[in-house]
């Protein structure tokens, strides 16, 4: 086992190289970058675009023109001041230069700072993070402990009207994207038509400092409840559905016929045979779900519910071109994928000792 982690944190290396430099590579013709966005204010809102520059002020601009200047909407601004612009946001060097000084940063976590809100990369996300953890954390802890014992019901009732309607109602919670049930519930719970019941923003009230120690936790799940309902559905009907099949997947072996021969009751036979294979997928793909459920699918959640997250920072970002943002949450949401991946294989050899990575190709 020693060998295969070795492998695979030596095949890390090359990924998140490939991952990064694929990136930057489409970054590179993508249209629109800082210095366009500067230039855009600049010709637009000259005040408010020379507050963004740091250094910079109303002496940047000049009266020259620059027609021949390879960004869109500079005509007219002083050449001095495109390359002002170009050294201040590091397009003065060349692509490869670039990219190696970024990778040589990101191998020491060295994210820099921010194009446009002058503090550093990882002080934002930091600043982002209660929010995601709040909603990944709480969406496992629902989705699991709800889908894994009505899967494991549903199993045993396999066609019955129990798991008729109850795979009618999960098919159709699964079916629904989370956004328009988030934007259903605003409008039945949190102001919109009917009932003012919910907050509708942040993760605790403006007082939560001045209430009472048993008032706060009731205060933030207060805020959380509406959020954490849209995005649960499909991670609640995923985690269902695969823990039901795999019960009967397994049900249905030659082992269990043989437990039920040697008189073991159902529960004894159910817990104390099929549930440790059963839930070997379930299991050993917690770690992926995890990680998942921070980063990914709470983007238009976190706008509906006005949470600032990773998502809603990530989307802005990109928007902005606010490339050391982009590429640092890439960077580390990259990272982590690849280390989840190995996590989630060690996990499956701990359940189930008979499954041997060393004897497979990487």
């Amino acid at each position: 086992m020693g060998a295969y982690i070795l492998r695979r944190l030596l095949l890390m290396i090359p990924t998140i190289i490939g991952i990064m430099a694929i990136s930057f590579t489409v970054i590179q013709f993508a249209p629109g970058g800082p210095v366009e966005q500067v230039i855009a204010q600049l010709t637009g809102q000259a005040d408010s675009a020379d507050q963004r520059l740091s250094g910079g002020g109303g002496d940047l601009l000049g009266q020259g023109g620059d027609e021949g200047s390879r960004y869109r909407g500079a005509q007219g601004l002083d050449p001095e001041l495109i390359a002002k612009l170009e050294k201040q946001f590091g397009f003065d060097k060349p692509p490869l230069t670039r990219f190696g000084e970024m990778m040589w940063n990101y191998i020491r976590f060295d994210f820099g700072e921010s194009f446009f809100r002058n503090t550093s990369v990882l002080d934002l996300i930091k600043d982002k993070l209660p929010v995601s953890i709040s909603l990944g954390v709480w969406i496992m802890i629902f989705s699991y402990t709800i889908s894994i014992p009505l899967g494991i019901r549903k199993a045993v009732k396999d066609g019955s009207t129990f798991d008729v309607w109850t795979s009618g109602v999960i098919i159709v919670g699964y079916a629904v994207p989370s956004f328009l049930f988030g934007i259903l519930l605003i409008v039945l719970f949190a102001g919109g038509s009917f009932y003012d019941w919910f907050p509708l923003r942040g993760l605790v009230s403006d007082n939560f400092d001045q209430l009472a120690w048993w008032q706060k936790p009731l205060d933030y799940f207060w805020h959380l409840a509406l959020p954490l309902i849209s995005l649960s559905l499909a991670a609640f009907a995923t985690t269902t559905l695969l823990t039901k099949n795999s019960f009967i997947e397994e049900i249905k072996k030659q082992y269990v016929t043989t437990a039920r021969a040697k008189g073991l009751t159902e529960r004894q036979v159910l817990y104390g045979h099929v549930f440790r294979n059963a839930m070997l997928i379930v299991i050993a793909g917690f770690p992926g779900a995890f990680i998942s459920a921070f980063f990914t699918g709470s983007l238009l959640i976190e706008n509906i519910f006005s949470l600032d997250g990773l998502g809603r920072l990530g989307y802005l970002s990109v928007v902005n071109r606010d490339y050391p943002i982009v590429f640092a949450t890439l960077y580390i949401f990259s990272l982590l994928g690849l280390f989840v991946g190995l996590i989630s294989d060690l996990i499956y050899t701990w359940i189930d000792p008979r499954i041997d990575f060393e004897r497979r190709d990487v």
